[in-house]
């Protein structure tokens, strides 16, 4: 890092008057806490709408300082000075955002409404700047020849590009009319969250009548009663929406009409009328996306935004889904067929519906491989695997995982660790947060409350990065015993996590990967969490303690791939769903969204027993933002990962300290400093192939 430059950077920020706040507000201040954390204690809701404002002047400061200087322009005080300002609005803006898909209330998701298109439009303000744009213009145009090293050019490029990408370029009118939509276009996408995360704490499956709980595990029965009761309905059992509730639901209940009655619920969220309808947020959403882009110089949204991915166009996107949907639908209908032999067990003589699948699915793996998925469920309980995500972690690249005490939390259901290398380098804190709540929404995610960053004198502040999940909440006195699928998750987001730790990024503007390449660190994080060397170091009974059987082990290796019909086709169908909204060159009259989902998944044969994933009106990963044209990024990333892991297998050492060395350097580490595959061949010495991927879903099989 080069020390001069950011002192330079400073120099100028400081004579702008930029230096750090003495506001009250203690989100202006500097963190005097352990690490820097976030006084989280201090912070009231009524702090961050003034801290908003305040940050985004002070980050105006700094723009003014950059546009006005007399000095002809250079790297140090155009580019450089660029990427470091606005680290005010960053800290700000980390916290809000981290607490507020965490722990949100009323009066956060108000501030949401504001705050959003307000960032909209002071981002806009910067980069339609014209005397910025002509200065970072001949920046780029004498980069080369220059004193600038390839990293440096490189942030010269890519702040080059993002200028043009937001409309630097184009005529006064234009640009009006795009800040427009970028202002409502951020509003929309928070109306949309907020609508969904309503829609999903609303309903209620209360039940009264012991009897209908026939077939549900008993941990789940007692996490229903204890919430019937913290929801005021003592002596019933209540079911919710959220995953850990609804989904161990529609697997176990043999109650058939009641599993009708909350699959309904859950796929009509957003579209059923009311004030958190979102079928009409979602029409005009997708008219001000194709709008913004065709302004921009693109056919439709999804050409603008792949642009910046792996995947560069729409036709590399549908070519990728075309491959494995057709081996997933005849995975998918043979297991169709092994569902209706179950049903007809029970007499059921009409076809299998959807709220119908997960359940006979499940009955029919037992009878296939005389193998019940909570059988593992005593020897997955969640300290246990946070502490096989710990040994991974020091196996593969050294790390040290030390609990935190009296540190500030941003939950009091949060755990703090403290992260640092084999040399004993501090590399960041990590916050756990594992169980849901009205107040967090749905799924599971790793963000950040602050970045990397370096001071001018060239010292790594290190990032604070927080992994959020809903897991199944134990009941009082009981442990947390987690499934399959969350004990995956957990690795997932850790792998998250790592690159998060691992990132060493001199300049905030190459701190990012392609979405499409985001999703590789923690999907090859979830291989070791069922290997066989590493269950027999976590995996032990919360009562016993004993190891989880060799034998349950190989049946559960025997019947992984069973399923992968059902859960390959819904994944597929609601990428495609994103890429087909994305896609379209015009938006017909009077747009009906969902009349748009039947037609383009029910024209590609999507059985309808299998919803999408993410129907239209609650797919907040493209609705909301973040993965908008973009949702095909964890199949993509798993060609790389299923790819990458033979790298592992290759060796015989799933922990060889060589290969995760060459991964931590060619993939977990350079950012966006370098072409993703590029990186990617770095590590693998070879393009991917999707020939893994589909033996991973699959198996071998004979796809003609």
């Amino acid at each position: 890092m080069n020390k001069n430059l950011l002192a330079a950077t400073m120099a100028t920020m400081m004579a702008c008057g930029c230096t750090p706040s003495t506001d009250s507000n203690p989100l202006l201040q500097t963190f005097d806490t352990p690490y820097g954390i976030p006084p989280f204690e201090k912070i009231e809701d009524a702090h961050y709408l003034p801290a908003f404002e305040k940050a985004m002047k002070a980050q105006k400061d700094e723009i003014e300082a950059i546009a006005t200087c007399k000095d002809a322009p250079t790297f140090e005080n155009t580019v450089l000075a660029l990427d470091r300002s606005g680290q005010l609005l960053s800290q700000v803006a980390s916290v809000f955002f981290a607490q507020d898909a965490a722990a949100t209330n009323a009066a956060m998701q108000e501030v949401d409404a504001k705050v959003s298109p307000m960032l909209a439009t002071h981002q806009d303000e910067i980069m339609m700047d014209s005397r910025l744009w002509e200065r970072v213009k001949t920046v780029y145009e004498q980069r080369k020849g220059s004193h600038l090293d390839a990293i440096q050019q490189k942030l010269v490029e890519e702040t080059y590009k993002e200028f043009v990408r937001s409309g630097a370029n184009l005529d006064k009118q234009a640009q009006e009319r795009l800040k427009e939509l970028n202002n409502e276009i951020a509003l929309l996408e928070t109306t949309f969250s907020q609508h969904m995360l309503a829609e999903t704490n609303a309903y209620q499956l209360v039940i009264n009548n012991k009897d209908s709980l026939e077939g549900l595990p008993a941990d789940l029965v007692a996490s229903a009663a204890e919430a019937a009761e913290e929801a005021g309905k003592k002596g019933g059992w209540m079911f919710t929406l959220h995953n850990p509730s609804v989904m161990p639901f529609l697997q176990y209940s043999a109650c058939r009409d009641l599993r009708r009655d909350i699959f309904e619920a859950y796929t009509q969220r957003g579209c059923h009328g009311g004030e958190n309808d979102n079928r009409q947020v979602v029409a005009r959403l997708v008219e001000a996306r194709l709008e913004k882009a065709r302004l921009m110089g693109y056919p439709d949204y999804a050409s603008m935004a792949l642009e910046r991915r792996m995947a560069k166009q729409p036709v590399a996107v549908y070519n990728l889904l075309d491959q494995v949907w057709k081996p997933a639908l005849e995975v998918a209908a043979q297991e169709l067929e092994d569902i209706r032999q179950e049903a007809r067990k029970d007499g059921l003589t009409e076809e299998p519906e959807g709220w119908d699948w997960r359940y006979y699915a499940d009955r029919a793996k037992q009878a296939k491989y005389s193998f019940d998925e909570n059988q593992l469920r005593p020897y997955l309980q969640l300290e246990n695997v946070r502490e096989g995500l710990f040994y991974c972690a020091n196996r593969l690249y050294g790390l040290q995982m030390k609990p935190l005490q009296d540190v500030p939390l941003p939950h009091p259901d949060a755990q703090a660790y403290e992260c640092t290398d084999a040399q004993g380098q501090l590399l960041g804190v990590l916050f756990m947060d594992f169980f849901p709540r009205a107040s967090k929404r749905g799924g599971a995610w790793c963000t950040s409350y602050r970045d990397l960053r370096y001071t001018e004198q060239g010292e790594r502040i290190v990032p604070i990065i927080s992994i959020v999940c809903n897991f199944t909440k134990p009941a009082a006195g009981e442990p947390a015993l987690l499934n399959v699928d969350e004990t995956r998750t957990m690795f997932h987001e850790f792998g998250h996590a790592l690159h998060g730790f691992f990132t060493d990024v001199p300049y905030k503007g190459l701190s990012d990967v392609p979405r499409d390449f985001v999703e590789l660190p923690s999907q090859i994080n979830e291989h070791w969490a069922f290997a066989p060397e590493v269950l027999q170091v976590y995996a032990t009974h919360y009562k016993t303690g004993e190891v989880l059987p060799q034998e349950l082990v190989e049946q559960m290796e025997r019947s992984q791939k069973y399923g992968q019909g059902f859960a390959t086709v819904e994944y597929l169908a609601a990428s495609y769903l994103d890429m087909d909204f994305h896609t379209l060159a015009q938006i017909p009259d009077s747009f009906d969204v969902m009349q748009f989902e039947q037609s383009t998944l029910q024209g590609r044969g999507l059985p309808r027993q299998i919803p999408s994933r993410y129907r239209t009106t609650y797919f907040n990963h493209t609705m909301g933002g973040g993965y908008t044209a973009g949702y095909y990024s964890y199949l993509w990333a798993e060609v790389l990962e299923s790819d990458g892991f033979e790298a592992f297998r290759e060796t015989g050492d799933i922990f060889s300290p060589t290969v995760a060395q060459r991964f931590r350097q060619y993939v977990l580490t350079p950012g966006g400093t370098r072409d993703a595959m590029d990186m990617y061949v770095g590590f693998r010495g070879h393009k991917p192939g999707i020939e893994p991927l589909l033996r991973g879903r699959f198996g071998d099989r004979d796809d003609k």
